[in-house]
C-alpha cells in the first residue's frame, strides 16, 4: 500500500478489495492502519460494505476498532455481530472501555453483553460498575503486571516476558506482598540496570504514588501530569493493588472534561456536535436560555426606572450598549482564566488571594485606559466634556466590577464543591449587564443637571 494514498483512495481501495473478495490485499491495507484510521475507514463506508469490512477484520483488529468508536456505533457493530461473534470482543476489550460502553445501558442490555463473557472478566466489570462514575475505579483496567517482593529480578523479568501481550503498558511492575498490597513499584530501566539475582524488594521504590478507587478522575489526570507518569496505580481503602489508570485514559479525560467546561461556559448543558439535530440542540440550549431571558428582564427593569433620565439626556443610549457589551466581555474573560486555572492548580488561600488581587489591577488598567479612550470620544462626538467623563468614569467602574465578578464567582462556586463552569459566560454576562446599566444611569442621574 502507498504511503501516499489519500484517505479516499484508501477507501475506494478497501472497497474494491471487498468487491473482489481479496482478502490478503484487504488484510494488507488494515495492517498499515492505526485502530483509529481503521475506524474512521469503516464510518466512511457506504453502510452496504460495512457488514463485509467486519466480517473480514479479525478478532483483535475488530476489538481495537470499536475500542475507537463512540458508544452508539459500538452498539450498533456489537449488533451486527451476533451474541456470539460479540461476546469475543467484549472479552478482548480493556475493562475500561467495557465499562464505558455499560454505562447507562438498561440493566437488561448489561446481562445480555456480559452473560458470555468469562466468569473472572465479567465479575471484574460488574465490580467495577459499583464505583461512582468518573472515578478511578470506573476508568481503571486490570492489565498490569504485578510481582511478589520476594521475586528475583531474574523471576521478575521472566514474568514481563510471559504477561507480554496481555499487559496495557510495560512500564513499571508494582510490587505487593503476601496480602496483595501495593508495597513499592520497580521500571522496566531499574531491571535492565539491576543484576539478574537481586532481590525486587532491594532496587524498588516503596514510596508510591498512588490513587484510591473513590478518587475523582480529574485528580488522578492532575497526578498523572504532575509527575509524568504513564500510569498511576489504583488501590482499595485497605491498600491492595486493584488496577491502574494509564495516560491514554487520562488524554480521554482531559478531552471529556475540557468538553464539559466548553459546554457550561457557552450555557449549552448537554453535548452538542455537528450531527446534533436541531430539535435537539434547541431542546439542549432552552433551559439555559429561558433563565437568562427573565434575568435580562431584570436590565430592561432599570433602564425602565431611569426614563426621566434617558429622555433627558438621548445620548446616553448610543453608550449604553458599549457600557453592558464591554462589562460583559471582561467578566467572561476572567471566567475564562478562573476555569482553567482550577482545572490545573490547586488553589490555596494565598493564591486565592493573590488572583484576586491581580485581577483587580487587571480591572483597574483595563478601565482606565478604555474609560479615558471612549471619554475622548464622547466629547468630541457629542461635545460634552461632563457626558465624556459619566461614560468613561461609568465603564471604568464597570470593567473592575465585571473583572472580579468573573473571577469571585467562579471561586466562590469551588470553594463550595460546585463546579465553576457552570458559572457561564451568558450568565456572568447577563449579571455584568445589569450592575453595568445600574451604574451607567446611576452617575448619569448624579450628573443629570449639568448633563442637561
Amino acid at each position: 500500500m502507498s504511503l501516499e494514498m489519500t484517505e479516499n483512495e484508501l477507501t475506494l481501495a478497501i472497497i474494491q478489495a471487498i468487491k473482489d473478495r481479496k482478502k490478503l490485499q484487504f488484510q494488507a491495507i488494515i495492517d498499515e492502519l492505526q485502530p483509529y484510521d481503521v475506524a474512521q475507514q469503516y464510518l466512511n463506508l457506504p453502510n452496504r460494505h460495512k457488514n463485509k469490512f467486519i466480517i473480514n477484520l479479525s478478532m483483535e483488529q475488530l476489538t481495537d476498532m470499536i475500542q475507537e468508536l463512540d458508544k452508539e456505533e459500538q452498539l450498533h457493530v456489537l449488533e451486527k455481530l451476533g451474541i456470539e461473534k460479540s461476546s469475543k470482543v467484549i472479552d478482548l476489550m480493556d475493562n475500561d472501555d467495557l465499562v464505558s460502553l455499560l454505562t447507562d445501558l438498561d440493566p437488561e442490555k448489561i446481562e445480555e453483553l456480559i452473560s458470555e463473557m468469562e466468569e473472572e472478566d465479567s465479575h471484574i466489570v460488574q465490580n467495577m460498575m459499583k464505583y461512582a462514575p468518573e472515578t478511578a475505579g470506573r476508568i481503571m483496567n486490570n492489565q498490569m503486571v504485578w510481582i511478589p517482593q520476594t521475586y528475583t529480578v531474574r523471576e521478575a523479568v521472566d514474568k514481563l516476558k510471559h504477561f507480554a501481550e496481555i499487559a496495557e503498558y510495560l512500564n513499571y511492575l508494582y510490587v505487593i506482598d503476601e496480602e496483595k498490597k501495593l508495597v513499592g513499584v520497580v521500571s522496566y530501566k531499574d531491571l535492565l540496570l539491576a543484576d539478574m539475582h537481586e532481590k525486587i524488594e532491594d532496587i524498588m521504590y516503596s514510596r508510591v504514588v498512588k490513587v484510591d478507587v473513590h478518587t475523582d478522575q480529574e485528580e488522578v489526570a492532575k497526578l498523572i501530569n504532575r509527575y509524568d507518569f504513564i500510569a498511576m496505580p489504583v488501590i482499595e481503602e485497605d491498600n491492595k493493588l486493584v488496577g491502574i489508570v494509564t495516560v491514554d485514559d487520562v488524554v480521554d479525560i482531559i478531552y471529556q472534561e475540557a468538553n464539559e467546561d466548553i459546554e457550561k461556559l457557552s450555557a449549552s448543558g448537554k453535548a452538542i456536535d455537528f450531527n446534533t439535530r436541531p430539535m435537539v440542540a434547541a431542546y439542549r440550549r432552552l433551559p439555559w436560555l429561558v433563565l437568562l431571558l427573565f434575568i435580562g428582564i431584570v436590565s430592561g427593569s432599570i433602564i425602565a426606572g431611569f426614563e426621566k433620565t434617558l429622555d433627558q439626556v438621548v445620548a446616553l443610549a448610543f453608550f449604553m450598549p458599549m457600557i453592558a457589551g464591554m462589562t460583559g466581555n471582561t467578566g467572561t474573560q476572567s471566567l475564562a482564566v478562573v476555569v482553567r486555572g482550577l482545572t490545573t492548580n490547586d488553589l490555596n488561600f494565598k493564591q486565592v488571594v493573590k488572583l484576586v488581587l491581580r485581577e483587580l489591577w487587571v480591572g483597574i488598567f483595563i478601565g482606565i485606559t478604555c474609560g479615558i479612550l471612549i471619554a475622548i470620544i464622547a466629547l468630541f462626538w457629542q461635545g460634552s466634556a461632563t457626558l465624556g467623563f459619566v461614560v468613561g468614569v461609568s465603564l471604568l467602574l464597570t470593567l473592575i466590577i465585571g473583572t472580579l465578578a468573573g473571577t469571585i464567582i467562579p471561586l466562590v462556586l469551588y470553594k463550595f464543591n460546585v463546579d465553576p463552569a457552570v458559572a457561564s459566560g451568558p450568565l456572568i454576562t447577563t449579571i455584568n449587564d445589569i450592575i453595568s446599566l445600574f451604574i451607567y444611569f446611576g452617575i448619569a442621574t448624579m450628573f443629570l443637571v449639568r448633563l442637561t
